[in-house]
């Protein structure tokens, strides 16, 4: 490798060009033939220079060596495995939350409200979250030997669960939160999620619903022509979704379809700051265009075009080539000082219009109209939710009163709440009178979020959860529709 280093030279005749190079090598010469042990040229080069060289253009252009290009690839080729369970993870304790029907848990006997206290001859008591969600998403490849404690058993319950492909919808989703207005969870951007979303607007009621929630926040973001899909359900033929430009390709304005056939209800579009890429696409699409209304947090701000290049030795990189703008010209890239982007006057901040002429800010990140924040959390709704109270005692509720008895029109009020308060006391959690009675509603709300989970579902829990969301009810209340 040393050898081939001057050569450089010769390809580049250019004087910033090469100098630089020389510079390199002479360092890397004098390096290797005075160090005091001997040099790794590997190790220099695939730890050290290539990928400090990539790190300095931004975050997102990436050095592999020959390991992990081949890791690349088999991950482009891989698909998701899993056993088919919603679980509640809480430090040390992982609750069984429902499971899905045919899936490798549902076919084992596993069900809702099942404690898993070990896999793989690991106990979870002893673990943190973070070692928790480790242990949880490598079990999801091999087969894994499960020991559960269930509700009113006393023998703990060895299971052995072999992981099966898995669908993860990229709509995670979808319920009517009053009458004719529907509301659609996205959790990401993949194969025909612009479908998945329309058959889910057709499923609450299509053209005759009054109003949407569009739901992208902690959406990472993914395939392109989905967000151009997802954005053309709400706007007009040939209106622009983006711009795509770079220094080496051709400017280039993506539109909706002229043949485009759009929804005419109102829309709110929900992000925060996890909402990245495609999500930014949509959210800006709707934006500019006046077509709905932007609530939440300031979103991530990733937005560029990337290619994977494959290299001699079997490497490769991934590259930045250009940069998203939404239609009135924001840049959705934030600036990242240290980068090559803080050069990059396309990225500077500065006000735009939208078609109504209102002014938008630019600088990364989409801003939203209505800015909201989720619920503040008191030292008491900190303590229970990381005590696991909630679903141990939405556990102990259902062995007592059989799911079949939670409706709809369950409520955890009056005397379940008096007796959630003993049950807290008996496990040394005692909150002095006015902090109950500051939290008591929303307590009570948790209660019941926990207890339809395992009664009803998750969906049923999230149907609860979205009564007292601030970003969905200022989105009913843009829309007046509350």
């Amino acid at each position: 490798m040393l050898a081939a280093l001057p050569l450089l030279l010769a390809f580049f005749q250019e004087e910033d060009f090469a100098r630089p190079v020389k510079s390199f090598v002479d360092v890397f010469t004098t390096v290797e033939r005075e160090a005091a042990d001997p040099v790794d040229s590997k190790k220099v080069f695939y730890e050290g220079a290539l990928p400090g060289m990539m790190k300095r253009l931004d975050p997102h252009s990436v050095f592999f060596d020959p390991d992990q290009f081949e890791q690349l690839k088999q991950m482009q080729k891989s698909t998701s495995k899993g056993f088919g369970s919603v679980v509640s993870i809480l430090p040390g304790k992982v609750i069984v939350l429902q499971t899905q029907p045919g899936s490798a848990s549902a076919r084992s006997g596993i069900s809702a409200g099942d404690e898993i206290l070990a896999i793989n001859n690991i106990r979870l008591d002893y673990l943190d979250m973070d070692q928790l969600i480790q242990v949880l998403s490598q079990s999801r490849n091999n087969p894994a030997q499960l020991v559960v404690r269930r509700p009113g058993n006393a023998r703990l319950l060895p299971f052995t669960l072999i992981p099966q492909e898995m669908q993860s919808p990229a709509v995670e989703r979808t319920f009517l939160l009053k009458q004719g207005v529907g509301y659609v969870r996205v959790g990401s951007f993949d194969e025909d999620t612009g479908k998945y979303i329309r058959d889910a607007i057709e499923k609450l009621g299509g053209k005759k619903l009054r109003a949407l929630v569009l739901d992208l926040r902690n959406n990472p973001g993914g395939i392109l022509p989905e967000a151009i899909k997802t954005a053309s359900l709400f706007l007009r033929p040939g209106q622009k979704v983006l711009s795509a430009r770079g220094r080496k390709v051709a400017d280039q304005d993506l539109k909706v379809p002229d043949d485009n056939v759009p929804y005419e209800f109102a829309v709110s579009v929900l992000i925060n700051s996890k909402s990245a890429s495609a999500s930014e696409i949509v959210a800006g699409a709707v934006q500019d265009h006046d077509r709905g209304t932007v609530i939440g947090e300031t979103s991530y701000g990733k937005g560029l075009v990337q290619n994977v290049f494959p290299l001699s030795q079997n490497t490769g990189i991934a590259l930045t080539t250009a940069y998203y703008f939404t239609p009135s010209g924001r840049s959705i890239q934030k600036t990242l000082t240290g980068t090559s982007l803080e050069q990059t006057t396309s990225h500077a901040g500065g006000e735009y219009k939208t078609d109504a002429g209102r002014v938008v800010k630019g600088g990364g990140g989409i801003q939203p109209d209505i800015e909201t924040q989720p619920e503040a959390m008191t030292r008491l709704r900190m303590a229970l939710d990381a005590s696991g109270s909630f679903p141990n005692y939405a556990t102990e509720f259902l062995k007592q009163r059989p799911a079949p008895g939670v409706n709809d029109k369950f409520r955890a009020r009056g005397q379940l709440m008096d007796r959630f308060r003993v049950w807290l006391a008996d496990r040394n959690i005692q909150p002095g009178l006015k902090q109950w009675s500051d939290d008591s509603d929303w307590i009570e709300f948790r209660l019941t979020q926990e207890i339809f989970n395992q009664a009803l579902g998750v969906e049923k829990g999230d149907e609860i959860e979205a009564e007292r969301d601030p970003a969905i009810l200022a989105a009913l209340r843009a829309m007046k529709v509350e």
